[in-house]
């Protein structure tokens, strides 16, 4: 009798195979958030501000101001934050959502130019604490918040990747920036958070203020969620975005409950040493 050859199929992908612990990611993490929504006290802005407390050293003086109210973050850690979400939606925009190639060798060291330009700034930023201290010039928010954006979309351009090839079972081969032109929008993306952020048009407070803490969550949450799929290892394992929504919201409720444990921690140390951190 005539038999059919055999032919091997794929194993269905792990967040099929196991559905109870999709579930229960799911469920435990939506909890997490719920439940830090819920003791977090005061309005969406007040909320806002307790994400910054947990990242950022928000002094006043090195923040922007809108309508006589700071934002959340600083100058450079809004500037960070807005580029890293600004870049990630372009990227998608662009069809790199799943890209798993770094970006060419000029495009990269152009980015890493970004990230020492973030880290001079802050540094030379950081050497005005110390009456005397050399520095190279005065810094300005201006500045903090130009150099804060070019570390982010630097940042997601170079990490996404990696978040890539963790998660999906079938990556992009694309990379996230594939030359200089698109390396161009980027730029782009750069002055408009720049000028958003210097205009201090009252305005632009809540806008500003949510999608900054959103790309600090953002953040969080893709690193978070790469530790996720790591410690159940589904490297490569994820078919879909649908598949991928436990782990995310695993990812995210990871990252709200290390930002509560900064927050409790900072607060008492100021309260134990008198000092502010």
């Amino acid at each position: 009798m005539h038999q059919e050859p055999h032919v091997d199929t794929p194993a269905p992908p792990a967040a099929r195979r196991a559905p109870w612990l999709n579930w229960l990611l799911l469920a435990g993490g939506l909890a997490v958030i719920a439940l830090i929504w819920v003791i977090t006290p005061g309005g969406l802005l007040d909320k806002a501000d307790h994400v910054g407390y947990g990242i950022c050293h928000q002094i006043p003086i090195r923040s922007p101001f809108f309508g006589g109210r700071q934002l959340p973050l600083c100058a450079r850690c809004s500037g960070q934050f807005l580029g890293a979400l600004a870049g990630l939606l372009l990227l998608i925009a662009l069809g790199r959502g799943k890209a798993a190639k770094l970006p060419p060798a000029a495009v990269t060291l152009v980015l890493l130019g970004f990230m020492a330009a973030w880290a001079l700034d802050g540094l030379n930023s950081y050497l005005t604490f110390f009456p005397g201290a050399p520095h190279l010039y005065e810094p300005h928010n201006i500045l903090r918040t130009t150099t804060g954006a070019m570390q982010g979309v630097a940042l997601i351009s170079l990490v996404l990747p990696f978040f890539s090839v963790t998660l999906w079972a079938q990556p992009s081969p694309r990379p996230t920036v594939g030359s200089l032109r698109e390396l161009l929008l980027l730029v782009g993306l750069v002055a408009l958070i720049t000028a958003a952020v210097g205009s201090q048009w009252a305005p632009l407070l809540y806008p500003l203020a949510l999608l900054s803490v959103a790309g600090a969550l953002m953040m969080l949450a893709l690193v978070n969620t790469m530790l996720v799929v790591l410690a159940l290892k589904r490297e490569g394992q994820v078919a879909g975005w649908r598949d991928a929504l436990p782990l995310l919201i695993a990812g995210l409720a990871l990252a709200l409950l290390e930002l509560l444990a900064i927050n409790l921690l900072r607060a008492w140390l100021t309260v134990q040493w008198d000092l502010p951190f």
